[in-house]
C-alpha cells in the first residue's frame, strides 16, 4: 500500500477526522458475531491483510495523530507519560523493536542507521534526524519510550514479570478510554482489570495472564477491544473527563451517525528477548457510524451487537446514554437477515 498522510487533521473542535475510501476499507471491524462476548480473544501477530500488513501499522492520520499527541502532552505531559525508574532497559529495546519495525516497513518515511552504539534515526514525516549512543539517555535527550512514543501511532505500554504476575512499568498514552495511567502504573494485571464487569466471575483475564507469563520472543499475539465516543476525540481518560462528559448529552437519533464514533483497538504483544519485558503497543482506529454504514453487512452487525450488549458491558465501556440514540440510527440497516 503507498502511503499517503492526511496534512490537516484535527482530533478536537472543530474536529476535521475523516477517513479516506481506502482506509474504510482496511477498517479493523473485528466483530465475529452479532452478540458480544468478553474473551482472551488472543491470535497470533502474522501479517495479513489491510491492517495486519505489517508488524506495526502506520496510516494516512499519522501527522494529525502526532499533532494531537504534542498538543496532550504539552498541556499535561505527567498525565500521559509515566514511568518507574528501573523500567529504563525494557525501554531502550521496546524503542528499538518499533525504530526497526518502522524503518523496515515504511523506508521512503523512516531510516534507522548503526554503526556500533551509534545509531541515527530518522523520521522524515515529521522532519527529525537524531544521532545518540543506544544505551546512553544523556544523548538521547529523553527517555527512550517517551523519545519513540512521541513518533509512533497509538500507545505504548510497557509490562514486567514477576511472579507469575504482569506489572506496568511504562507507558505513554495519548488515547486512554476511561482510565488513568497514573494509576495503573505499578499495579499488576488482576488490579489494573479490577473494574472490566463478567470477565472475572468467567475467568477470561485468569487464562489471560497465564498465557501472557507463557509468551515467547519471535511468537508476538494481539488481541482485540472496542470502545465508542462522541466525536473521534483521543484523550477520554478519567482525568479528561470535564472536557468530554458533556459531548455524550449531544446524540439524538438523527445526528448519531456523524458524532458517534467507534473505537477500535488492535493490541499486539510482544515478549522482548533481552529484558523479558512484554510490549504492548495499543492501536486505536476511529470510524463514524455514517463510514461503518458504508459497508452494510458491518451496520447490521454493529446494530446488533450495540442492541444485545449486556448492561453492565455498556455501562462500563461508557456508551449507556446514547446506546438508544445508536441503535435507532443503525437500525434501518438492519434488514433482519
Amino acid at each position: 500500500m503507498t502511503l499517503h498522510f492526511k496534512p490537516d487533521e484535527s482530533y478536537r473542535a472543530p474536529y476535521s477526522f475523516s477517513n479516506s475510501r481506502e482506509q474504510i476499507e482496511r477498517y479493523p471491524f473485528l466483530f465475529l458475531s452479532d452478540h458480544f462476548t468478553y474473551s482472551t480473544n488472543l491470535e497470533p501477530h502474522v501479517e495479513g491483510p489491510g491492517i495486519f500488513e505489517h508488524l506495526l501499522d502506520v496510516d494516512e492520520h499519522y501527522l494529525g495523530e502526532m499533532a494531537e499527541r504534542r498538543l496532550l502532552m504539552a498541556a499535561d505531559p505527567d498525565q500521559h507519560y509515566v514511568s518507574l525508574p528501573h523500567s529504563i532497559p525494557a525501554q531502550w529495546e521496546f524503542m528499538e523493536l518499533i525504530m526497526e519495525s518502522y524503518a523496515r516497513d515504511y523506508p521512503e518515511h523512516f531510516a534507522l542507521e548503526r554503526s556500533g552504539s551509534t545509531w541515527t534515526w530518522t523520521n522524515r514525516p515529521l522532519g527529525i534526524t537524531d544521532s545518540f549512543t543506544f544505551g546512553d539517555m544523556r544523548t538521547l535527550g529523553s527517555e527512550p519510550l517517551k523519545y519513540i512514543g512521541m513518533q509512533g501511532q497509538g500507545d505504548w505500554i510497557l509490562l514486567e514479570e514477576r511472579d507469575a504476575n504482569l506489572f506496568w512499568i511504562a507507558g505513554l498514552a495519548t488515547s486512554r478510554a476511561g482510565y488513568s495511567l497514573r494509576f495503573n502504573v505499578g499495579m499488576n494485571f488482576k488490579e489494573y482489570h479490577g473494574p472490566v464487569p463478567l470477565a472475572h466471575e468467567s475467568g477470561v483475564f485468569e487464562r489471560a495472564m497465564k498465557f501472557l507469563v507463557r509468551l515467547k520472543p519471535g511468537h508476538p499475539f494481539r488481541r482485540t477491544n472496542w470502545n465508542m465516543t462522541v466525536n473521534p476525540r483521543h484523550n477520554i481518560s478519567v482525568e479528561a473527563t470535564p472536557e468530554w462528559a458533556n459531548d455524550w448529552s449531544l446524540v439524538t437519533s438523527e445526528n448519531a451517525g456523524r458524532l458517534v464514533h467507534l473505537r477500535m483497538e488492535i493490541q499486539p504483544i510482544f515478549r522482548l528477548p533481552r529484558t523479558n519485558a512484554i510490549a504492548f503497543p495499543v492501536r486505536t482506529y476511529f470510524a463514524s457510524l455514517e463510514e461503518i454504514a458504508t459497508n452494510p453487512a458491518w451496520a447490521r452487525r454493529l446494530h446488533r451487537v450495540v442492541k444485545t450488549c449486556p448492561q453492565e458491558i455498556v455501562d462500563y465501556k461508557g456508551f449507556t446514554r446514547f446506546q438508544q440514540q445508536v441503535v435507532d440510527w443503525l437500525a434501518p440497516f438492519d434488514d433482519g437477515r
